[in-house]
């Protein structure tokens, strides 16, 4: 616990045209992992265009280690099909975190990231002032599958105690 840096949120929004894995739909739900942290979402049922807005809060020590998203398709009597992942690195999001971001408007862009096939995005992605807060707006492109892409949004939460960022 002396290492931590703090919590990272994230904010899984939507998946979008994601793969069809049973007759005519899916029952997605999303895992993240980060180290030996593992969460997921809630299942929806029969959608390939879901809305979970659900958020998954991960601790974060070392913002070297990226965070790994898979899309799963729900099976009740077999094993779950993967719809596939998309990894997250947080090190730009980190960055900002440690600038000193006192009296900003709120809305100001802080670092823009553009999409390459290293970062899995699937479009330009903000790092942003808004409310007093760092957040980051992504749109993933899944891979390892024909189709599909996965809305989120990070967000940090600071630790009374835990190591300056």
């Amino acid at each position: 616990m002396d290492n931590l840096l703090g919590l990272l949120r994230i904010r899984v929004k939507r998946g979008v045209n994601l793969a069809v894995r049973d007759v005519r739909s899916s029952d997605p739900y999303v895992v993240a992992k980060m180290g030996k942290q593992k969460l997921k979402t809630s299942v929806i049922r029969k959608d390939v265009n879901p809305e979970w807005n659900e958020d998954l809060t991960l601790s974060v020590a070392d913002p070297n280690l990226p965070i790994k998203l898979t899309v799963y398709d729900h099976d009740t009597f077999t094993k779950d099909d993967k719809m596939g992942d998309a990894e997250i690195d947080i090190k730009p999001f980190v960055e900002v975190l440690r600038m000193k971001l006192d009296n900003l408007p709120s809305g100001t862009i802080l670092k823009r990231i553009q999409p390459c096939r290293s970062n899995g995005l699937a479009e330009e992605s903000c790092i942003i002032w808004k409310d007093e807060k760092v957040m980051q707006d992504m749109c993933l492109r899944l891979r390892n599958v024909e189709c599909g892409e996965v809305e989120i949004q990070l967000g940090w939460i600071a630790l009374p105690g835990s190591r300056c960022i």
